[in-house]
């Protein structure tokens, strides 16, 4: 339990009728990178508002950084930094003004301060921008303010829900280099939600996936692959040269297939149960007049661990008040991709 920085115990919200977390108990250990992933609505974001305090729980208990979040709340702020999806800065202000402002909130010296930002500054290679208006920064140059605004403080556990939601993936690779950096340089836990697979496999050490409320598994991204292979389930990609919405829908269509994704004009990939399901595919898909070029069986991903483990049924979601988490119907997979 010592090397424990957060510790929930049937940590639940409500909102009315709606159950926004459901009984989550997990543990993260110092030092790793902690990923919560999860369809919009599942409840991720309300955790996170609980576990730095802008939330109260409804039933259960928690602490983090040894400190419990409905007594200790003013100690917890000490030990935390927040990078929430919303970017929390002001446009007029300058970068270094920004972080000045916001590092008076935590009542550090202002030498101590200025050194800090400049570090901070350097740290993400934006020294030669510090006095330029927020406002005219690009979205990836704000996401790098953002998110060293949440090391001011020298934080021992970082939460970042969605750091590179709408950056360009050379953005993305930057902050996530940067992350990787703050982790292994400072030993700074990290607890991220995101919504990018590569973004989860590659940089966490292990996930828990979120669904309704509650935790439906937590482990290594490798064991969470596993659960794929180790199963009846088979991931198979085909190519198919005349390829049209009407012929994935009926590879859509079939009982053996149980969610599908279209990759591209050529591409669909499957997931399928059986043991007669290359025949039934490709019997399908024949019969529909498809040309097929190839028909492979792929090493599960984590994109389909989180498509096996959430289902593939549309829900309607209703969002909490305050949870920040976007609203909308999700379909888990048919015809298209839950991360295209």
């Amino acid at each position: 339990m010592e090397n424990m920085v957060i510790s929930t115990r049937g940590l639940t919200k409500r909102f009315a009728n709606l159950v926004a977390v459901d009984h989550v108990s997990i543990e993260v250990r110092k030092g790793e990178i902690f990923g919560l992933l999860g369809p919009n609505g599942a409840g991720k974001t309300t955790l996170i508002r609980m576990l730095c305090t802008l939330a109260r729980p409804s039933e259960g208990s928690a602490t983090v950084a040894g400190f419990d979040i409905r007594s200790e709340g003013s100690k917890i702020r000490e030990h935390i930094g927040l990078v929430s999806e919303k970017m929390i800065m002001y446009a007029q202000l300058t970068a270094k003004e920004n972080l000045r402002l916001f590092g008076r909130f935590y009542h550090i010296p202002q030498p101590e301060l200025d050194n800090r930002v400049n570090q901070l500054l350097e740290l993400v290679d934006m020294e030669k921008w510090a006095d330029k208006q927020i406002g005219r920064f690009s979205t990836g140059m704000k996401q790098r303010i953002n998110v060293i605004r949440a090391l001011l403080n020298e934080p021992d556990i970082l939460f970042l829900d969605e750091p590179t939601l709408g950056l360009d993936p050379q953005t993305c690779s930057e902050i996530r280099q940067f992350l990787r950096q703050i982790n292994t340089t400072h030993e700074t836990t990290l607890i991220l939600t995101t919504h990018i697979m590569v973004e989860a496999d590659n940089l966490c050490n292990r996930i828990a996936i979120i669904d309704h409320g509650k935790v439906a598994a937590l482990d290594t991204s490798e064991n969470l692959k596993r659960m794929v292979s180790g199963s009846e389930m088979k991931v198979i990609e085909i190519d198919i040269r005349n390829l049209t919405n009407d012929l994935a829908s009926s590879i859509d269509a079939l009982n053996c297939v149980k969610t599908s994704s279209r990759l591209n004009e050529t591409h669909i990939r499957v997931q399928a149960e059986g043991e007669e399901v290359f025949d039934e595919i490709i019997d399908a898909v024949r019969n529909a007049g498809g040309k097929i070029n190839s028909i492979n069986r792929l090493d599960p991903t984590l994109e389909d661990a989180f498509l096996q483990i959430t289902g593939n049924e549309v829900r309607d979601l209703s969002v909490a008040p305050g949870s920040m988490e976007r609203p909308g119907l999700r379909k888990t997979t048919r015809a298209r991709s839950a991360f295209s």
